[in-house]
């Protein structure tokens, strides 16, 4: 049996892995991807999928598109004594990068939370602080709206009076072009993916019960959508946009608290609302009353051809 399918019947065993670490996620953002397994004796004590990627004859470790982290995965066992939790960590995340790829560059955003910085330094790596906003769920829906900014509360106020907020997935075309002219006005694009690639994703994620589409209308004006992703631990806000027809602001507000809303019907514990370095949208997520939560991403770049390729795209 390969990794990949050694891997899969993991993933079904455990039940509880992270969305973007989904075999049924990799395949719908991969061209190819294989996983590194870590074992002791007959226990697994950790996994780590890796894209397959290689261009113009350079091996690349890159994080695949639209996803914000990818591993590794540590599985500690239940009687695990809190003075050998750091030491089992670093075993298996070592074990782990000895099974990855010999790529010259690497990419590769890391979950939040994992500290084994030394053993990717070790390996060659600079390790890049990125940021995230998790909000806790804990807390019933008046006590969120109480954290929030005042300014966000009062969007909602008045989103709510204005504006119906539906779940639908049949609009994604609409999604896509909204979020596009938003990049758009900032001067980027879309970066390797189209509305083909997000249409893979959206089914996978409905066949997986994954998702929602949060549309909020004014009459049958469409004034913003955001999708909702999920696992069964964690919502994550994956995408947005705003009808630039319109001039509602708050509406994309609205949807983020439906999909809070949702998440915490669930049952889930967090949601990840995919902070960014953006100052704009960082001032904005920040006022969910959400935490700071960091991330890494390992960088490296040994190729001459590649660096040569990255200084033409400046």
């Amino acid at each position: 049996m390969s990794n990949k399918e050694t891997y899969g019947k993991i993933c079904q065993q455990k039940g509880n892995l992270p969305l973007f670490m989904q075999p049924w996620w990799l395949d719908a953002v991969c061209k190819h991807w294989d996983a590194a397994i870590a074992k002791k004796g007959d226990m697994t004590t950790g996994v780590w999928p890796y894209p397959i990627e290689k261009k113009l004859g350079v091996t690349l470790l890159r994080s695949p598109v639209l996803t914000p982290y990818l591993g590794p995965m540590v599985f500690f066992p239940n009687d695990i004594k809190e003075s050998n939790v750091d030491s089992f960590e670093h075993d298996t995340v070592t074990d782990l990068m000895k099974q990855l790829p010999d790529a010259k560059v690497w990419h590769l955003a890391i979950q939040p939370g994992m500290k084994q910085v030394g053993i990717f330094k070790n390996n060659d790596l600079k390790p890049q602080v990125q940021q995230t906003f998790l909000l806790e769920l804990v807390d019933d829906e008046a006590t969120l709206l109480a954290n929030m900014k005042e300014s966000t509360r009062r969007n909602i106020r008045v989103a709510e009076g204005e504006i119906t907020v539906v779940n639908s997935t049949k609009y994604l075309k609409d999604l896509f072009k909204f979020h596009k002219i938003m990049l758009e006005k900032k001067g980027k694009s879309p970066a390797g993916y189209n509305l083909k690639m997000l249409q893979k994703i959206l089914d996978a994620c409905i066949a997986n019960d994954a998702c929602a589409m949060w549309v909020a209308k004014r009459g049958d004006v469409v004034q913003a959508i955001v999708w909702h992703i999920w696992d069964d631990n964690c919502s994550y806000y994956f995408m947005s946009g705003q009808n630039p027809e319109t001039n509602s602001h708050s509406s994309v507000t609205l949807c983020l608290w439906h999909a809070m809303k949702e998440a915490k019907r669930r049952g889930h514990q967090y949601f990840d609302l995919m902070g960014s370095m953006d100052e704009g949208v960082e001032r904005f997520f920040r006022n969910f009353g959400g935490d700071r939560a960091l991330y890494v991403v390992l960088m490296k770049n040994k190729s001459l051809l590649w660096k040569m390729k990255m200084a033409v795209l400046k």
